[in-house]
């Protein structure tokens, strides 16, 4: 027989939760520390789109995340048939639009996606709409625009149904669920009697006093309830100033946003800010006017110096799993995948894949 692993997971955001509950179907006896309440008010991945987009994304980082990007649209359909609750979960493309006095900017926006494709000939051909075309896969969009980009088998999930899904699935495990209790690496003495087998750091910002190089960059979002707009998929609007994105969730609920500001404040968001995020949100569908603002949320997002995630080893078996920005839902299934690896085999076969830097401390 074998003695059962005890892990320790601090924080419960999207990193956190995914890595409790794989490795409570691993068969580690796993416990989670959280500085506040089960609701993930404190995680940035509350106040987020999930858009799963990595040759959009392609245009503002490394080449790494894109691959890490395909890597989970793999996977997180795989990952949503572990969970009891259901979860939102679509792969109906991106589309990219604009207004004919920003073509020169979708012009540019466009190269960048080419050169992306060139270079990882893997993803789905980026494809020129016209009108007609345009028209006939986005209905809602008809004659609203004369060119768009379609960025095939890109997706979306509802980020707020995954963590309530992940949450639902850590208590059916047995995971042991501590609320209010902020806990450090420094406060586990791996090794000794009653004391875990790994640690796993996953508490994004909160890990700022042991991880210096950590800053928070400010995100806002605005969550609508529409009625009158049927978007099938998710978009963004090409704008030199303000460029947006409209994802669309179930029950004609819409999350748009767009602003990132070097800034880990978090009071909320400014007039000005609201009006240029709703006021593109109208000229890409006049039926947001209608609209019922349910929410306006800010969160700052954790990120390293060169915007890209990482992973720092603390012991032998304590790890930092940190960084990972604007692109959380993008790349935690490749984060996940490469912690388990280490876990399981101590390769770093998949980091050195995605070309993730696995720092030893």
């Amino acid at each position: 027989m074998t003695t059962q692993l005890h892990s320790v997971v601090l924080g419960a955001g999207l990193m956190g939760r995914l890595l409790a509950h794989s490795l409570a179907r691993l068969g580690h006896r796993v416990d989670v520390y959280e500085a506040q309440g089960p609701d993930a008010q404190g995680a940035a991945a509350r106040v987020a789109a999930a858009m799963l987009a990595p040759l959009a994304e392609s245009a503002i980082t490394e080449l790494p995340v894109v691959q890490m990007g395909q890597h989970a649209l793999k996977r997180w359909p795989e990952l949503l048939k572990e969970l009891q609750q259901a979860v939102f979960f679509q792969q109906n493309g991106t589309l990219i639009v604009w207004h004919r006095q920003d073509a020169p900017e979708a012009q540019r926006f466009a190269q960048l996606l080419a050169r992306t494709q060139t270079q990882l000939p893997s993803l789905p051909t980026l494809q020129s709409l016209d009108n007609a075309k345009l028209s006939a896969m986005e209905p809602a969009l008809q004659d609203r625009f004369q060119n768009a980009l379609y960025l095939p088998d890109e997706g979306q999930l509802d980020n707020r149904e995954l963590l309530a899904a992940l949450l639902d699935s850590l208590q059916t495990q047995k995971v042991g669920l501590h609320w209010n209790t902020a806990k450090a690496p420094e406060d586990f003495s791996l090794g000794t009697t009653g004391q875990p087998d790994w640690v796993f750091d996953c508490r994004g910002l909160g890990a700022r006093q042991d991880w210096k190089a950590l800053r928070g960059v400010r995100g806002e979002v605005i969550r609508l309830h529409a009625p009158e707009v049927t978007l099938q998929r998710p978009t963004r609007l090409i704008h030199p100033r303000y460029p947006i994105y409209i994802a669309p969730k179930p029950d004609h609920v819409f999350v748009i946003g767009a602003t990132e500001i070097e800034t880990e404040d978090l009071s909320p968001a400014s007039v000005r800010s609201t009006l240029e995020l709703l006021s593109a949100a109208y000229t890409v569908h006049s039926g947001f006017a209608e609209a019922r603002i349910l929410e306006i949320s800010t969160q700052a997002r954790p990120t390293l110096t060169n915007n890209l995630p990482a992973i720092r080893q603390l012991g032998a078996r304590t790890l930092q799993i940190n960084g990972l920005y604007r692109h959380g839902f993008l790349i935690a299934p490749a984060m996940l995948d490469i912690v388990l690896e280490w876990v399981q085999s101590h390769k770093t076969t998949l980091a050195d894949q995605f070309a993730l830097k696995f720092e030893h401390v």
